[in-house]
């Protein structure tokens, strides 16, 4: 595999720079809010894709920025593009209504979920290494996602903390939470295809 560009190195450090400033004001937001202590304010956050997803599109852009081809995989840059899609969006069409955020949480609200992602996917598009993608991958990125729901949903049955209104199985029920996960899931699955669709589109082009 080539190595990225050096434009596209250095336009990987600077999402890594937004992704790694949005996910610090957050600690900085949870930390308030947990009295000052840091291991229950990282526990806290660590309950959100949100900053699941963000954190390890961090690491990846960090990774490439500095030339490791582990993180510069057509594989690794596109499962991030998607999972930050799925944030972006869900947050957008779902969430947007049911947080009411000022100040710092403000912020780092909105760089978490209406900056990096469309930052991601603009450098996914211009310039990540085209036509490596497979129809298998939408599948291994779900994983991610297919091991978060559990863990999110027992965190919230132990301490009725549930991250999303969706997820929330003492409101909803079972029923609704597993049908709002397949729904998510296949819209994941199908966002996953389309963007293995649009790899090899542009591979052609080139």
């Amino acid at each position: 595999m080539r190595r990225l560009s050096t434009a596209a190195r250095i336009a990987a450090g600077l999402v890594a720079l937004v992704g790694i400033a949005a996910l610090v004001l957050q600690f900085t937001v949870s930390l308030e809010k947990e009295a000052g202590l840091a291991p229950a304010a990282l526990w806290s956050m660590l309950r959100f894709f949100t900053i699941i997803g963000n954190t390890l599109t961090a690491l990846v852009m960090l990774g490439a920025a500095l030339g490791l081809r582990r993180t510069s995989t057509p594989a690794m840059l596109g499962g991030v593009t998607l999972f930050m899609g799925l944030i972006g969006v869900v947050y957008a069409t779902v969430l947007r209504q049911t947080q009411h955020l000022t100040g710092d949480a403000q912020i780092a609200n909105i760089l978490l979920h209406y900056t990096v992602p469309p930052l991601v996917a603009l450098f996914w598009l211009m310039f990540a290494p085209k036509g490596g993608l497979t129809r298998m991958d939408p599948l291994r990125w779900a994983l991610l996602p297919l091991v978060y729901f559990p863990y999110a949903v027992a965190r919230g049955r132990l301490d009725g903390r549930y991250p999303y209104p969706f997820m929330d199985v003492a409101k909803l029920g079972w029923v609704d939470v597993l049908t709002n996960a397949a729904v998510i899931a296949s819209g994941f699955l199908l966002a996953g295809l389309l963007l293995v669709l649009i790899d090899q589109l542009m591979r052609r082009d080139i």
